[in-house]
Parts: C-alpha cells; structure tokens; sequence
C-alpha cells in the first residue's frame, strides 16, 4: 500500500516537472503601444471584437436588468396603491 502511494506521488513529480515548457513571445511592449496610442478610441475596446462583444452585452444585460427592475418596482407599486385604495369590507 505504501509502496503504491509512493509511486503514485513519483508519478504526479514527474508530470508536473517534466512536462514541456511553451515558449510565448513577450508581447507587453506590443499591447503597452496599442492601448497607449491616442486613436479616440476608448481604452475598454481596443482589445479587439471580443472586448467590443463583452462590451456590448455588459451594457445589454445592466440597462436591460434596470429597466426590467423599474417596471417591475413601478409595477408592484401600483399594484399596492391599487390594493390599498380598495379596503376589504368589515363584517
């Protein structure tokens, strides 16, 4: 049993030291000189179509979500004025 949890623990070594290293260019000069530029473009889009996409739904989903949240606020608000202009009759 032990013998086993050994090797087990040499197993998961050896994936984790052995295994073979990408090698990325470092980009941050490229990317510092793209956001830095003075284009007009707002810093939050110049990430390309992704960042316009997330953009995009990010201002969809919280005015979508205040607006539903102001209906349904205003909605139960006359609901509640409209239930308490009608008392219920006293036997």
């Amino acid at each position: 049993m032990l013998r086993n949890l050994l090797a087990l623990r040499q197993i998961g070594q050896r994936t984790i030291s052995t295994t073979s290293r990408m090698h990325f260019k470092n980009r941050v000069a490229e990317k510092q000189k793209l956001f830095q530029e003075d284009d007009g473009i707002p810093v939050y889009l110049k990430g390309g179509i992704v960042d316009v996409i997330l953009y995009r739904a990010t201002m969809i989903l919280t005015v979508g979500g205040k607006a539903f949240g102001m209906f349904e606020g205003t909605a139960y608000a006359i609901y509640q004025l409209a239930v308490a202009s009608f008392p219920k009759k006293q036997d």
